[in-house]
């Protein structure tokens, strides 16, 4: 930093559509995120005003029931965009949407004055962000002026300046907008038990109202997105609604008037119903309490994980095909993939999780708290990415920052083909990837293989590879003739396993497309290895060295880069 420009205090910022959270690298090196001054950590992204004064977060959202009209939700996927653009439904129980010239706007009283007032969504959100950096300011004892931000991978440049723009109001320098599915990877990936490996990542972001599932290569500590994916109606809201409806049947059952149709009733049962949701995430029953609901009259009842499960099932099949969807898009296949990563609040459901791990083989790993452990906290993850990459550039001047992530820096070749090793044995040749599919180039990449137990000369036929899906069908099972069913059997006909057939087994195989170089190491030991390294350059072309693992000599080859 220079002398005149004052010192950059940085943090992550992770700005939802329906909640925002806030994080810091603590001095030990790892991420925290912080709690606002009520001590939440997934803030609600909403702000409301009552008599001049303003509230925000769980406050705010809490104004919903009693003061909706001057309550702004849901607003910042409105931001940049032209008002004929938007879907407005999302604000339904909230101050809605209005034009003003071409963008989004809200008509809301925030000041003691009975006239409203019209703000845009630009002047919503630099409120919105200020409040975010006072609470983090306040917890760090510091005056933040600096911030990462996550965004949507579908954030348009109009809609990335927009934030910008808002961040400035707040008196934040926004140092890089960097992609939420990125930012997610990026939390596992500095943990210190966390092994750099090249690997192949789904991450599914599912938010309250919108679910975005993306495909990233990770190759050399790089990340490289493949495909996405968006859904923008499917989110937790769709579960919440579920819920709502159940105990809104029950309520209609017993009292013969149905809530909803009243709209303090239905924002008592939208904010309980996300409540029973939550709690139903972390044990197997949950119950709901609400004072005068509607008419005055009191509800409670309870409901468990099985009812709620069955009634969603049809939704959570909806997250499932999302991301089968993303990995299609990609040209993968669920074999391909080493980790997936769910991410967002709705991704503590216990069942999405599972169903997940049912789509994908046994060695890909899922990373939520249903099926690992050690997995991070699903809503912490894009906050915690926006921090560590705060704390890795902040330091950095402002014109170094924008050179590193201009497109002429950042839109690298990469290849499209895998970069391996043959190895022949036999009539049996074996192909295995060094430099994958998608990495980044200019690439380099070292591995080391056992020679021959007797030693000797030892030649290294370097290729580049494909992949293909390798299919194997059961043998069919001879018939059996069964005896005739009788009228106690009809009942058991869809229990009956006569049609359950075996699985198909599918397996990725590594196939030569054609080779690039041959190295001869001569003069092996015993039991030795060679070590192989190959850089590949950015236009293609590459450098070989093959020795011998504590030998001297090395034999060295050179493959010009195509013609273009």
């Amino acid at each position: 930093m220079s002398a005149e420009t004052p010192e950059r205090f940085a943090i992550g910022i992770s700005f939802g559509n329906s909640s925002s959270s806030i994080a810091r690298l603590t001095p030990e090196g790892k991420a925290e995120v912080i709690a606002n001054e009520e001590g939440d950590r997934q803030i609600p992204t909403v702000l409301s005003y009552v008599d001049g004064e303003e509230f925000h977060g769980t406050q705010a959202k809490a104004q919903l029931v009693r003061n909706s009209q001057n309550t702004v939700a849901y607003f910042r996927d409105y931001l940049g965009k032209d008002f004929k653009s938007i879907d407005p439904r999302p604000c339904q129980q909230s101050a809605h949407p209005q034009q003003s010239d071409s963008t989004v706007a809200f008509s809301v009283r925030d000041t003691t004055s009975e006239t409203p007032n019209t703000l845009t969504v630009s002047e919503i959100t630099t409120r919105h962000l200020r409040r975010l950096k006072k609470s983090a300011s306040d917890y760090l004892g510091k005056e933040v002026n600096a911030a990462v931000i996550t965004v949507p991978s579908d954030f348009t440049d109009a809609q990335r300046e927009a934030l910008i723009a808002s961040a400035k109001g707040a008196g934040l320098e926004v140092l890089q907008l960097i992609h939420e599915p990125v930012a997610a990877a990026l939390a596992y990936d500095a943990r210190p038990e966390a092994v750099v490996a090249d690997k192949l990542v789904v991450v599914a972001d599912l938010g309250g109202t919108r679910s975005d599932a993306s495909v990233l290569a990770c190759r050399g500590g790089m990340y490289t997105t493949l495909a996405t994916a968006h859904d923008y109606e499917l989110g937790g809201s769709l579960l919440d609604k579920i819920v709502i409806d159940h105990f809104a049947k029950e309520f209609i059952k017993k009292h013969k008037s149905d809530p909803r149709e009243d709209a303090r009733g239905l924002a008592k049962l939208k904010l309980e119903g996300e409540a029973t949701k939550r709690a139903l995430s972390l044990g197997t029953n949950a119950a709901l309490s609400i004072e005068s609901l509607t008419e005055g009259i009191d509800f409670s009842s309870t409901v468990n994980r099985t009812r709620y499960e069955l009634l969603s099932n049809k939704v959570f099949g909806q997250f499932t095909a999302l991301i089968e969807q993303v990995v299609k898009k990609a040209e993968l296949d669920v074999l391909d993939i080493d980790e997936v990563i769910l991410s967002g609040g709705t991704s503590h459901t216990p069942k999405i999780a599972q169903l997940v791990r049912n789509v994908f083989p046994e060695k890909t790993r899922v990373l939520a708290p249903a099926t690992t452990a050690t997995a991070i906290n699903p809503a912490e993850l894009a906050p915690r990415g926006a921090a560590i990459q705060a704390s890795l550039i902040s330091e950095f001047e402002t014109e170094d920052i924008e050179q590193s992530i201009h497109p002429a820096v950042t839109v690298t070749p990469h290849l499209r083909n895998a970069i391996g090793v043959e190895f022949s044995s036999g009539d049996n040749v074996e192909f295995a990837p060094l430099l994958n599919t998608e990495t980044a180039l200019p690439a380099r990449r070292v591995a080391q293989y056992d020679a021959p137990k007797e030693g000797g000369d030892v030649f290294v036929r370097v290729c580049e590879g494909v992949r293909e899906i390798k299919v194997t069908k059961p043998e069919p099972k001879p018939k059996e003739e069964k005896p005739a069913k009788t009228e106690e059997d009809e009942d058991d006909s869809d229990f009956s396993d006569e049609d359950e057939e075996e699985e198909e087994i599918r397996e990725v195989i590594w196939k030569t497309e054609k080779p690039v170089a041959e190295l001869a190491v001569k003069g092996v030991k015993a039991n030795g290895k060679v070590e192989l390294m190959v850089h590949v350059n950015a236009d293609l072309g590459l450098q070989i060295t093959a020795r011998e693992v504590g030998g001297q000599s090395a034999a060295r080859g050179v493959v010009e880069a195509p013609k273009a």
